[in-house]
C-alpha cells in the first residue's frame, strides 16, 4: 500500500469528520436558533425545507459537474463556502433570513457530501475492499463533537452566534489542508465534451433502486436529526442540554456500526445487511415512540444509530460501482437520498401540527420497513464488485459466488 494511498484515505476519512461537524452545529444549536427567532414547528420545517432545496439542487448539477471537475475539484470550492456559510448562519436576524442562509447552507453542502462520497470511492476502489463504512464512521466522529461541543456550549451560556462562528474559524483552514490529499478519479482525468456526455448518460436502473433506499435511510436520519431535540424537549419535557445529547449518543451508535460495518458487509453481503437493518430500525424507532422518559428516548436513540447506519454507506458504495466513473451514480443516488432529507422535515413538521409530534415520528417506521423490502431486489454481492489492479482504479470483476452490479448501458 502506498503512503500516496494511505494519504488519500485519511484525507478522505477526514473530510467526512469535517462535513459532519459542520452539518452537526447547525442541527445541535436549530433548538435555540428557533428559541431566538420565536419560530413554530412549521416555520422550523420550512427552514430545513430552504436547506434540503439548496442541497437537492446542488446535487442535480453534480453529475454533470464532477465529470468535469472531479470530486476532488468540488471538495475545493464547497468545503471552504460549507464553513463561509456557517458564518451567514450565525448572524441571521429573522426567519427570511433564516430561510435564505439555509439556503446558502445547503447548496455548498449538498456538493460537499456527492463529492465526498464520489471521492471515497475512488479510493475504495484504489484499495480493492469495502472501506466505505469506515469513512462514513469519520462522519459520526465530527457529528458527536458538535453535539459534545454543542452540549457543552449550551453549559457555559455560549451564544450561538460565537459558537457558529467557532466552528466556521476551525472548518475553514482545516478544509485547505485536507484539498491537498484528494485522488484524481475518472471523471476528471476525462474532462471535457466526453466528459460531459457520461454525466448527462442514462444511468443503470440499479443505481435508482439504491436511490430510493438511500432516500428511506437518509430521510429516517433527517427525522433524528432535525427533530430529536425539538421531541424530547416539547413532548418529554427534557431541559435543552439533555435534549441536545440526543443526537450525539445517535450518532455514537451509527459510529459503533459504521466502525463494524465493513467487515459485516464481507460475511453477510449486501442485501443480508440492508434488509436486517431496515427491520431493526423500524423496530428500535418504535422503542422511541414508546419511551415513557427523555433519557429513554435518548439510550433509544443510540439503537436507532445502530440500526440505520450501514444503509447509506453500503448504498453510495454500490452505486459508485454500477459505473465506470463513480461521480455520477454517486450523485443521482445522493440527489434521491438528499430529497429524503427535504421531505422528512417538512413531513414530520406539518404531521406534528395536524396530530402530535409522537405521532409524526411513526412516519421513521413505516420507512424501515419500506427499506427492508425494497432492499429484497438488490443483487446478492457479498463483497465490492471490483478488484484493485496494478497502475489503475478500474478493474470492476466479481469474486468468485457474486453477483456483478449492472453495467451502464
Amino acid at each position: 500500500m502506498t503512503r500516496a494511498l494511505r494519504t488519500a484515505r485519511a484525507g478522505a476519512i477526514l473530510t467526512f469528520v469535517l462535513a459532519g461537524l459542520m452539518c452537526g452545529t447547525f442541527t445541535v444549536r436549530l433548538p435555540a436558533l428557533a428559541g431566538r427567532l420565536h419560530l413554530s414547528e412549521s416555520s422550523v420545517g420550512l427552514a430545513l425545507l430552504s436547506w434540503g432545496l439548496g442541497a437537492l439542487v446542488t446535487m442535480q448539477l453534480m453529475r454533470v459537474v464532477m465529470a468535469r471537475a472531479g470530486s476532488g475539484g468540488v471538495l475545493r470550492i464547497g468545503a471552504p463556502l460549507c464553513a463561509a456559510s456557517l458564518v451567514l448562519l450565525a448572524f441571521v436576524p429573522s426567519f427570511p433570513a433564516l430561510v435564505a442562509a439555509s439556503a446558502l447552507f445547503g447548496m455548498a453542502f449538498g456538493a460537499v457530501d456527492v463529492a465526498m462520497n464520489a471521492q471515497g470511492s475512488v479510493v475504495e476502489r484504489a484499495y480493492g475492499r469495502p472501506i466505505m463504512s469506515g469513512m462514513h464512521a469519520g462522519w459520526c466522529v465530527g457529528a458527536i463533537s458538535a453535539g459534545l461541543a454543542g452540549t457543552a456550549a449550551i453549559a457555559a451560556g455560549l451564544p450561538f452566534t460565537v459558537h457558529l462562528l467557532l466552528v466556521a474559524a476551525v472548518s475553514l483552514p482545516v478544509s485547505l489542508v485536507l484539498s491537498r490529499t484528494y485522488l484524481p478519479d475518472p471523471a476528471a482525468e476525462t474532462a471535457g465534451p466526453s466528459g460531459t456526455r457520461d454525466g448527462r448518460r442514462r444511468l443503470p436502473g440499479v443505481v435508482y433502486l439504491l436511490g430510493a433506499i438511500t432516500f428511506a435511510a437518509f430521510m429516517v436520519e433527517g427525522v433524528v436529526a432535525d427533530w430529536n431535540g425539538l421531541y424530547l424537549i416539547g413532548t418529554l419535557g427534557a431541559p435543552e442540554a439533555v435534549a441536545a445529547l440526543g443526537y450525539p449518543v445517535f450518532e455514537a451508535g451509527m459510529l459503533v456500526a459504521r466502525l463494524g460495518g465493513d467487515r459485516l458487509r464481507g460475511r453477510f453481503g449486501a442485501r443480508a445487511l440492508i434488509v436486517s437493518s431496515g427491520a431493526a430500525t423500524a423496530a428500535t424507532y418504535l422503542a422511541v415512540i414508546a419511551a415513557p422518559s427523555a433519557f429513554a428516548a435518548v439510550a433509544a436513540m443510540f439503537l436507532i444509530g445502530l440500526s440505520v447506519a450501514t444503509i447509506s454507506p453500503m448504498a453510495m458504495s454500490l452505486a459508485g460501482t454500477a459505473t465506470a466513473t463513480p461521480g455520477p451514480a454517486i450523485a443521482q443516488a445522493g440527489a434521491m437520498g438528499y430529497a429524503g432529507l427535504l421531505l422528512g422535515p417538512v413531513v414530520i413538521g406539518f404531521v406534528s401540527t395536524l396530530t402530535s409530534l409522537r405521532s409524526a415520528m411513526v412516519t421513521a417506521v413505516v420507512l424501515g420497513v419500506l427499506i427492508a423490502v425494497a432492499a429484497r431486489f438488490l443483487p446478492a454481492s457479498r463483497t465490492l464488485p471490483f478488484r484493485r489492479v496494478p497502475g489503475g482504479l478500474d478493474g470492476r470483476t466479481a469474486e468468485d459466488g457474486d453477483e456483478p452490479l449492472p453495467r451502464a448501458a
